[in-house]
C-alpha cells in the first residue's frame, strides 16, 4: 500500500465516523512517520468517497505488482545509481582534501 492509500483509506474512514481529517489527526493513525508536506498534498487532494475504507483483494495485487514492477526497473536502478553518484561527490572530494592535509601534516 502507498502513503497515498494509506492516507485516503484513514481520512475517509475518519469522514465515515463524522470527524473531519485533520493534519494531526492523520499523523496519529499512520503506520508510519510521513513528512509533513506529503501529508498536507495529499490531504488537500483528498475527496471523501465513503466505499474506500480498505483496499480490495484485486486493488492490493495490483498495488503489490506495480511495487515490484517499479523496484525492479532498469530505469529506476539507473536513476537510483545516478543519484547515489551524485550524492557521493562531494564527498569523495572532501575525503581527497582530507587525505592531502593528513599527508601535508605527517611531512611536518
Amino acid at each position: 500500500m502507498t502513503i497515498t492509500d494509506e492516507i485516503t483509506i484513514i481520512a475517509n474512514q475518519l469522514a465515515n465516523q463524522g470527524k473531519k481529517p485533520t493534519v494531526a489527526l492523520l499523523k496519529t493513525k499512520l503506520k508510519a512517520p510521513v513528512p509533513l508536506p506529503t501529508l498536507i498534498s495529499i490531504l488537500r487532494n483528498w475527496t471523501h468517497d465513503p466505499k474506500l475504507i480498505t483496499l480490495t483483494g484485486e486493488t492490493k495485487k495490483l498495488v503489490e505488482k506495480n511495487q515490484t514492477l517499479a523496484l525492479n526497473s532498469p530505469e529506476i536502478e539507473m536513476m537510483i545509481a545516478k543519484a547515489i553518484a551524485t550524492a557521493l561527490e562531494p564527498i569523495e572530494t572532501e575525503l581527497a582534501e582530507l587525505k592531502a592535509l593528513i599527508i601535508s601534516l605527517k611531512k611536518i
